[in-house]
């Protein structure tokens, strides 16, 4: 199954993709279909107002996550280039729901960074509820389904201090979509090519079978310090080719078109725009 949220001039609301339809499911957003103690039932069966999929206006895949969880150094390929040992534990920072941007919203370039970078992800949402020290059983139960995001960084903000919350957590920086896709459409995303493309040029290519932490290792190992939710979306981490650890380093300008694809799910192209406060 794949749902989406999109924007109507009612607000928006949650849908569920039937080829080239999107059908209404009867909730504003998918992160409130998923705290339906059925959701999956009710998506399945509704049959609400349907829209053309190619004229969808896509909000985040998830608008109304009460957590936001990211891991940093979690693709081998990506820690390598970094020059980083591989770590025992999943590197954690968090952001918030201000952060999301729709699947073909544009990127704006911030006035106060110049070191915009990019970082393609998996990400996956929390579909019931997964209290304190849940298995890995457990935690694989609890995702509801997988997403695209692209966790745009800005970089000089990030390395100010040790800690990376200011370089990560910029309002409206983070395109998450385009879609949810449930596990069983693609085998709980364990080996999917993850792509990025800079105005049509490769700058991250890898498989999620390349990570070091599984989308169940992070949601059980969050577990043991905080009750995840319905609705909650977690980042998995980015691979090799993120701007910063090239040389010369690149970063984006506006003008130039993003292109983060993950096989199976879908894609985000998001334009970056000039900052015009």
């Amino acid at each position: 199954m794949k749902l989406a949220t999109i924007r109507t001039a009612d607000g928006t609301v949650a849908v569920r993709l039937d080829g080239d339809r999107a059908v209404e499911v009867g909730a504003p957003d998918v992160a409130t279909l998923l705290r339906r103690p059925d959701w999956r039932t009710d998506a399945a069966a509704a049959d609400g107002p349907a829209h053309e999929v190619a004229a969808l206006d896509l909000a985040p895949a998830v608008t109304t996550s009460a957590k936001i969880f990211c891991v940093g150094h979690n693709y081998r390929t990506h820690i390598a280039e970094m020059g980083r040992e591989m770590p025992s534990h999943p590197a954690l920072f968090a952001k918030f729901a201000n952060c999301l941007l729709g699947a073909r919203d544009d990127i704006v370039h911030p006035g106060e960074t110049e070191e915009l970078d990019w970082e393609a992800e998996l990400g996956f949402v929390i579909g019931s509820r997964l209290p304190r020290r849940a298995t890995m059983v457990e935690a694989a139960a609890a995702i509801a389904g997988y997403t695209v995001v692209n966790d745009i960084s800005m970089r000089d903000w990030q390395w100010r201090t040790p800690q990376w919350l200011q370089g990560k957590a910029w309002e409206a920086s983070t395109p998450a979509g385009p879609w949810l896709v449930t596990g069983d459409e693609i085998d709980d995303a364990a080996d999917l090519e993850i792509r990025l493309e800079v105005d049509g040029e490769v700058m991250q290519r890898s498989r999620t079978s390349d990570l070091l932490f599984t989308p169940a290792d992070i949601a059980a190992y969050i577990s043991t310090f905080t009750t995840l939710e319905p609705g909650d979306l977690i980042l998995t981490g980015t691979p090799g080719g993120v701007g910063a650890a090239r040389d010369p380093k690149v970063f984006l300008k506006p003008g130039q078109v993003v292109r983060t694809v993950v096989e199976g799910i879908g894609e985000c192209v998001n334009t970056v725009v000039e900052d015009k406060p």
